[in-house]
């Protein structure tokens, strides 16, 4: 099955310059929103504190659930909706904790509702020194995942591969990052993974590109890197463009239907599957290109 019938030959290089003004733009929005933000949307994982999970028996306002806090002196708490009749509570760190506080929300909830209107689904517990562990240890995984993925590249091909291929990681990580920013969601756990899917998923679709643009390079020796790579993207578009709609599509499946647990997970693939199919175009193979004008290869370099 072809989406994109054989012979095409769109000039991808051609757009090269637009395509990193693009890219450079986006990755400027995705720092400034972090900032602007002071930071990402920690969730529980990485900035310790108290998740609590409330189904209630009728729709229940956030003002309601936030004025039967006041008692407790719990009103500056982020309460986020999660479902149907469903809320999650976030709570920083407290002097309360544990089977005490989970106790206090209970009985003042109960005070101003009524007993038997909610019931406890979920209650989780991470302290500020396992938090800090977390994150390091977080970016430590996407950190190695880069360098693992930079010194097979450059064994498998060549180096200058190699920088195409990371380069291209870490913006559709960048990006993806911003996306999440933007729109304030949580960053957590599950998000760390998505993002660690989302490198495997990049690296796998631009190592099919860059084998095919070493392959069609032993062939035509004396043809131009530049029209190399086009033929090379243009041959594999189709194959690409195929498989990134396909897991799309599951991915799309898994954010409408997949309910709230891996709905932030969900969309951060959505994000990268797009990211990453872009890059794998318009990212890594220009980027090659651009090492090899400044630098080139030790054969070019001969002749």
């Amino acid at each position: 099955m072809e989406f994109i019938k054989s012979g095409i030959n769109f000039d991808f290089v051609g757009k090269m310059k637009l395509a990193f003004g693009i890219s450079v733009a986006a990755m400027v929005i995705s720092f400034a929103s972090v900032i602007w933000h002071g930071g990402l949307n920690y969730g529980i994982d990485f900035a310790g504190g108290t998740l609590v999970q409330l189904k209630f028996q009728k729709e229940t306002s956030t003002e309601q659930i936030r004025n039967a806090f006041k008692p407790i002196g719990l009103q500056s708490v982020v309460i986020q909706p999660f479902g149907d009749r469903e809320v999650v509570i976030r709570i920083g760190d407290v002097a309360a904790g544990g089977n005490e506080l989970t106790a206090m929300i209970t009985e003042s909830l109960r005070t101003a509702l009524g007993p038997g209107a909610f019931e406890v689904r979920r209650v989780e517990m991470v302290g500020p020194k396992v938090g800090k562990d977390l994150t390091r240890k977080a970016i430590f995984a996407i950190v190695f995942s880069w360098i693992g993925m930079l010194a097979y590249i450059a064994w498998r091909f060549e180096f200058r591969y190699a920088v195409g291929g990371i380069l291209a990681l870490v913006h559709d990580t960048t990006i993806t990052i911003g996306v999440m920013s933007l729109l304030n969601k949580e960053f957590d756990l599950t998000i760390v993974a998505a993002l660690l899917t989302i490198i495997g998923y990049s690296i796998n679709d631009t190592i099919v590109v860059f084998d095919r643009i070493r392959e069609n390079a032993r062939k035509n020796i004396k043809q131009p890197l530049v029209q190399v790579i086009n033929d090379s993207i243009n041959q594999t578009l189709s194959r690409t463009i195929l498989m990134s709609f396909t897991v799309f599509l599951v991915l799309l499946s898994l954010f409408f239907l997949g309910g709230a647990v891996i709905h932030d997970f969900s969309f951060a693939l959505l994000v990268g599957v797009v990211v990453g199919t872009y890059s794998s175009i318009f990212v890594a193979s220009p980027i090659v290109l651009a090492w090899e004008r400044y630098r080139p290869s030790r054969s070019k370099r001969k002749k």
